[in-house]
């Protein structure tokens, strides 16, 4: 066993075409990916990918994003969906710490703002706590890509001096029932004033209701954007009171935003261009990505030495 793990530990330190010392930290990149589209992607996240010796990705990254990575780099999915994640926070903040210890750059790659609703924050205060040096890099949030492409503005004079991003995520008890979102209702329902609501679908119902009870009227307009920013967007523009019927007919990922100001949105996606077409073959380079399933929480060692299902040393198919 013992040297088995020598040999293991010895074959980490190869992926960059040579020996380099174990001693050697890597470091952690929060990039934001954004909404979808490639060309919301910043130059220095464009730059990161390139670079990166694993790529740690979430379910709402583009494929377009993705395919910028270098073609040997290491693809890590580690996506969750509501109540269902393919990696326990506590295993993906582990697992960070430990690439970064074998020296390698890790781009954690998250779907819009690391630090929106992304759990950066977790991610950034473990390397911290492991002495792993971590640099965040901001991306466009899916509320700023949804207002700019529907012509919504998340402020306007007269109609809106605020705007207010929650989520609409609700915590299920121990008996795996779903309550609702824990919001100061009497403060979203304040007039003049936009609130974007982020993971809202399937609580929309009880948002609307909880709205209303606190005083915003039902005319109050609220529209729903799905995918924004990617060639499958889409778009529904209605009020409080219809929005548990409308909501039922979207399946995310969406952003909800409630306001008088969203009256002045475009309900219909903007026709798709040649540019969009080219994004729409775009095929990643090499194998599948494959989930990473800790067992038990081999990490690093494993997934670098090639035996985790799916992923293959650096330059190998």
């Amino acid at each position: 066993m013992e040297q088995r793990t020598r040999d293991r530990e010895s074959s980490l330190v190869v992926l960059n075409g040579g020996p380099r010392p174990v001693t050697v930290i890597g470091k952690v990149w929060l990039v934001g990916a954004g909404p979808g589209d490639p060309e919301l992607l910043t130059r220095k996240a464009e730059r990161l990918l390139r670079l990166a010796d694993v790529v740690v990705y979430d379910r709402l990254v583009g494929d377009g994003v993705l395919a910028l990575a270098a073609p040997g780099a290491r693809r890590l999915y580690v996506g969750k969906r509501k109540s269902t994640h393919s990696v326990p926070q506590a295993d993906l903040n582990d697992l960070l710490v430990a690439l970064a210890r074998e020296g390698l750059q890790v781009v954690r790659l998250k779907g819009g703002d690391p630090f929106m609703f992304g759990r950066g924050g977790e991610e950034l205060a473990a390397c911290r706590v492991a002495g792993i040096d971590c640099e965040v890099v901001p991306g466009v949030s899916a509320a700023l890509a949804a207002a700019a492409s529907s012509g919504a503005a998340l402020t306007h004079r007269g109609l809106a001096q605020a705007v207010t991003f929650v989520t609409g995520h609700a915590a299920v008890d121990e008996n795996g029932r779903a309550g609702e979102p824990d919001l100061d209702w009497v403060a979203l329902a304040r007039p003049n004033q936009t609130v974007v609501i982020y993971m809202g679908l399937s609580t929309a119902p009880t948002i609307a209701s909880r709205l209303m009870a606190a005083g915003r009227a039902g005319s109050t307009p609220v529209l729903i954007v799905e995918n924004a920013s990617r060639l499958q967007e889409r778009r529904a523009l209605c009020t409080l009171a219809t929005l548990p019927q409308v909501s039922g007919s979207f399946a995310g990922p969406a952003v909800l935003m409630v306001g008088e100001v969203v009256a002045m949105a475009q309900v219909q996606p903007r026709p798709q261009s040649h540019h969009d077409e080219q994004w729409r073959s775009v095929e990643l380079a090499g194998s599948p990505s494959a989930p990473f399933k800790p067992a038990h929480l081999v990490l690093a060692a494993e997934l670098l030495d090639g035996e985790h299902p799916g992923v293959s040393r650096r330059g190998q198919a």
